[in-house]
């Protein structure tokens, strides 16, 4: 079984594509139970993003399952494979596993230590499971990232501090307001920046949101883009500033638009009820001294900036510990994968040695057909307890091994010094190996084990894998 990941990312398709594959758009399920039907994989995770579309897989192999995922993210999009390939990238193994925790970690994000990644790897996996695409691999592998992306939050200073000036400002306006839930919030102009700090604003429970701005219906695209919001006329700009508890100006203007006189108009019908403001425009739209008023928060985009470097300075300094945590449980995960290479070794071995048993003890009947029916389960129990000893050093050793040469070159000894009969073991139960043999059982209607040899079933598609 081989790991593969397919994708697209920030750093290596614009945005104008990212838009274009954007799983979530028509559906990460639809788009799992349609690549589920292509029969190129045999699991399958789909991670969508705003700034990656990611197809995880696992599969029997590479080169097909490759091509065709690449493929897949073209139809399923209808883009021209032509447009998208050059975008592309792949990861198999444990380089695709790499991947994978340093984007739960949020070191592979736009803005590194940003915390919403890890809930979207979280989600990305809640819906293969739903749909029953993702087993045995994938699920160990999602799993393993949600540990990462955990002891990064915990053990590192990674995602502490914002990183942003959107973020910036909602940290500045919580230590004025404490919960933003019910506040107000007036833009001044229907820029990108404006728009993106009320959006963050917004997603903190802000109650209302009023954008002004010269032209109105520059104001009302504005408004729409951020969801929930109006637009207001330039001329009730005065009335929006007295209602409001946060105001962001963000305007081209060339002067002060907003005067200390014109603001000291506006706080004193207030009551002394706080107003935080927010001037990110260069050149500044509200006069400095503006801030002498009392009751009257200002920043600028300096201060914001100021608080952006520093967090961005803390962060730099945690990558490192960051990513030895990625190396640690790479590590681990690392040895769990490669030991699934001696699964069916492990498997036939035991078969073998649980033949060999229970043929003695059928071999053996007539001498023990004397005893009663608790001694003879007895005498089962101790045989085949004697086999799991026998077997449980050279199961943990081949497990244990490090790489996959090495595993082949044990298994082919293990098979010719027992006669081995390789069949194909159950995937789909990680801990297939560790099951305990079929113990010999009692007949109906006589004191003695009936003896079935256990059979090793072939591979078969269970609830938590997706097509082959």
């Amino acid at each position: 079984m081989h790991l593969l990941l397919v994708g697209v990312s920030h750093r290596t398709a614009p945005v104008e594509l990212r838009e274009r594959l954007d799983f979530q758009a028509r559906g990460v399920e639809l788009a799992l139970q349609t690549l589920a039907a292509r029969g190129s994989t045999r699991e399958a995770v789909v991670l969508s993003t705003c700034n990656r579309a990611e197809v995880y897989a696992a599969c029997d192999e590479l080169g097909h399952a490759r091509a065709d995922l690449v493929s897949f993210v073209s139809d399923f999009h209808a883009v021209d494979r032509a447009l998208v390939a050059p975008h592309v990238y792949d990861l198999s193994g444990l380089d695709a596993a790499r991947h994978l925790f340093r984007v739960a970690a949020g070191l592979d994000s736009l803005v590194i230590g940003e915390p919403q990644i890890l809930g979207q790897v979280k989600d990305a996996h809640t819906a293969a499971s739903d749909v029953q695409t993702a087993g045995p691999v994938l699920n160990r592998l999602f799993h393993a990232s949600f540990a990462v992306g955990k002891r990064v939050r915990t053990e590192t200073g990674l995602g502490s501090g914002t990183v942003s000036v959107g973020y910036a400002a909602v940290a500045l306006a919580r230590k004025i307001f404490g919960d933003l839930k019910g506040r107000t919030v007036l833009v001044v102009g229907a820029g990108e920046m404006g728009k993106l700090t009320a959006a963050h604003m917004k997603s903190q429970g802000v109650q209302h949101v009023t954008i002004v701005s010269r032209t109105m219906a520059h104001a009302a695209r504005t408004a729409e883009a951020i969801g929930g919001a109006t637009a207001a006329p330039w001329e009730d700009m005065d009335g929006a500033l007295g209602a409001s508890d946060i105001v962001i100006t963000a305007t081209g203007a060339a002067a002060p638009i907003l005067t200390k006189a014109r603001i000291e108009a506006v706080m004193r019908p207030r009551r002394n009820r706080p107003l935080f403001i927010i001037d990110i425009a260069v050149p500044r739209d509200v006069e400095p001294a503006a801030g002498e008023i009392e009751q009257v928060f200002l920043y600028n985009i300096d201060d914001l900036q100021t608080t952006v470097r520093v967090n961005l300075a803390r962060r730099t300094s945690e990558v490192a510990r960051a990513e030895a945590i990625v190396g640690e449980e790479l590590e681990k995960f690392g040895a769990w994968f490669r030991s699934r290479g001696a699964i069916p070794t492990v498997v036939a071995l035991r078969h073998r040695f649980e033949t060999i048993r229970r043929s003695e003890l059928e071999r053996l009947d007539f001498k023990l057909s004397a005893l009663p029916p608790d001694a003879r389960a007895r005498v089962d129990e101790i045989t085949r307890l004697l086999v799991e000893k026998l077997l449980l050093t050279p199961t943990e050793q081949l497990k244990s091994l490090g790489d996959a040469e090495t595993v082949g070159a044990y298994a082919e000894a293990l098979t010719r010094l027992f006669g081995l009969v390789h069949q194909q073991a159950d995937e789909d139960t990680e801990d297939a190996p560790e099951r305990e043999p079929t113990s010999a059982r009692p007949s109906a209607g006589s004191g003695r084990p009936e003896l079935v040899e256990r059979r090793v079933e072939p591979f078969s598609r269970s609830k938590n894998r997706g097509p082959r």
